[in-house]
């Protein structure tokens, strides 16, 4: 069986984004053992001392994921691990070593700065979607990924004026266990605006628009982080403040904003469901630093 046959083999028992991930990887890897006369499957602890050499310029996490699907499609085929042998050993440390390891921070977005991006959207279609995708986003502490997977059976409105909503699948909830999130009365009553606009047979909670007409799909995670930066960009922030956010500063800033109200470690962990500390602790530990000027 070659590795493209492996792949589709593993297709349902992984996530999509770990099949493709393997796929951009081990291509890669496959196209430096060709080009410089190594033999692939299976590898030697020597080809994988001479890639990190040849991949010396790459940031550690993306090595570190390159090296993990290596050691993962070679035990798949019953191979022994090319990365367990002292020389290995010796240079994935030595690599590691020869980097900065601590991760850029991204900025997160407090919540004075969100209503700031709320009040910026115009009275639009895509306006009244891009308001309650930000303030759910915010309250739900959720990922790119948890925001384009929402649809509208994983919503449900309150007595209390508020919003529950399904996360069913996330990044290290691969089995689908799920978790609950809340939202605001805000969120609420954004989120019942932009129902009420959209195509109500459109299953996905947030999707495209084309010429004023809702798309049939869910909005990418690109296109989410694209949302972000924009409102951040409409509500009047510096160019070089738009540069450091991401896709995950709604969740960054909404874990910084829990902090600083005074909500403990493990009540942070449990409405953005974390299941280390480690992740938590770097977001939280600048909060009083990371500001909007």
């Amino acid at each position: 069986m070659d590795i493209e046959s492996l792949l589709e083999h593993l297709d349902g028992a992984y996530a999509p984004a770990t099949l493709r991930a393997y796929r951009t990887d081990l291509g890669k890897f496959l196209k430096w053992c060709a080009e410089n006369g190594e033999t692939a499957l299976p590898a030697n602890a020597s080809a994988i001392t001479s890639y990190l050499e040849a991949e010396a310029e790459r940031a550690v996490a993306t090595v570190e994921r390159r090296l993990y699907s290596i050691r993962k499609i070679h035990a798949l085929f019953g191979h022994p691990d090319p990365c367990a042998s002292a020389e290995a050993q010796i240079a994935i440390r030595r690599f590691k070593r020869s980097k900065p390891n601590r991760p850029r921070q991204v900025l997160g977005i407090s919540h004075d700065t969100l209503v700031e991006m709320l009040e910026s959207q115009q009275e639009t279609l895509h306006g009244i979607r891009n308001r309650a995708l930000l303030s759910l986003g915010f309250d739900f502490l959720t990922r790119r990924s948890e925001l384009s997977a929402l649809r509208e059976e994983d919503i449900a409105f309150l007595a209390d004026g508020t919003v529950q909503g399904l996360i069913r699948r996330s990044k290290n909830d691969q089995l689908g266990l799920g978790r609950t999130a809340f939202g605001s009365r805000r969120s609420a009553q954004l989120l019942e605006t932009w129902l009420e606009a959209k195509d109500n047979r459109i299953p996905w909670l947030f999707c495209p628009i084309a010429n004023y007409t809702c798309m049939d799909r869910p909005l990418s995670t690109s296109q989410i982080r694209l949302i972000i930066k924009s409102a951040a960009r409409d509500a009047g922030k510096a160019a070089d403040e738009v540069d450091e956010i991401s896709g995950h500063s709604l969740r960054i800033g909404a874990a910084q904003e829990l902090m600083m109200r005074g909500l403990d470690m493990s009540a942070i962990m449990r409405a953005g469901g974390w299941k280390t500390t480690d992740v938590v602790a770097r977001y939280v530990q600048c909060a009083e630093h990371n500001v909007w000027e």
